[in-house]
């Protein structure tokens, strides 16, 4: 696969000329820059941390043996122990993320034009849990139509982020959250550069861990590190007018 890429030189970070462009999340799965209608149903999911989502590449060193970094389809494939041929935590039938009930999916129609992402990634959202604590993930994906090398087309993770329920509004200051408690969440992913070509589409995953990259709440507010017991959370994001969750894009002008 030959993705593209060149360089680009500027004087000032982020871009002065990126527009950052919010693009909402829908109940239906689509990503848009419309904006939500009013009244419509959350998009819930059940993540159980005895089964976490295993991490398939993405913006990070790597973990030696365990972990690859890299902008690999998100697809599970069997690890034998050898980082660079499979993807540790994967299970059979080895399926796309995007199957797994625990993996919220929003994305565009296909593009019809050439748009560029150039600078810092935010995701923001509207989420709460049955959970004291537990975490909300976010990759944003270039979605490769079918091809002749892949016919069911290449889900590339471009970047990632998380947060953890605690420290959503202080870092500093700790809290543990009551049951269906909506809270207001900043997602920072890793800056990014990419060009999403006519025919892809962009692709924002939401989930609740990203495992070995990341490691796993276990959702019970226990002291980090020292848990005890895991149990699993319902967890909730919101996506109406009223609460609308999305990913906010540096775009720059064709």
């Amino acid at each position: 696969m030959f993705h593209g890429g060149y360089w680009k030189t500027a004087s000032a970070w982020p871009l002065p000329e990126a527009k950052n462009t919010d693009y909402y999340f829908h109940a239906d799965g689509t990503l848009s820059p419309n904006k939500p209608a009013a009244q419509v149903p959350p998009s819930v999911y059940t993540y159980d941390p005895r089964h976490p989502v295993p991490t398939i590449g993405g913006s990070f060193s790597g973990s030696r043996g365990l972990a690859i970094a890299g902008a690999f389809n998100q697809r599970e494939r069997e690890f034998t122990g050898d980082a660079s041929k499979g993807f540790y935590g994967s299970t059979p039938p080895y399926l796309p993320l995007k199957a797994r009930p625990d993996v919220l999916v929003f994305q565009t129609e296909p593009l019809a034009a050439d748009t560029e992402v150039a600078g810092p990634i935010i995701v923001k959202l509207f989420a709460a849990s049955t959970a004291p604590d537990t975490d909300f993930t976010a990759k944003l994906i270039d979605v490769h139509p079918p091809s002749a090398d892949y016919p069911q087309g290449y889900a590339m993770i471009l970047t990632d982020g998380i947060i953890r329920l605690r420290y959503a509004e202080d870092p500093a200051r700790p809290r543990l959250r009551k049951p269906g408690e909506v809270v207001k969440l900043r997602i920072t992913l890793f800056p990014t550069a990419n060009l999403f070509l006519p025919g892809h589409r962009i692709r924002l995953d939401v989930s609740s861990s990203n495992f070995p990259k990341f490691d796993v709440n276990p959702n019970t507010g226990e002291p980090e590190g020292r848990a005890l017991r895991k149990r699993v959370a319902v967890n909730t994001v919101f996506v109406d007018a009223a609460r609308p969750s999305r990913v906010v894009l540096p775009l720059l002008a064709p």
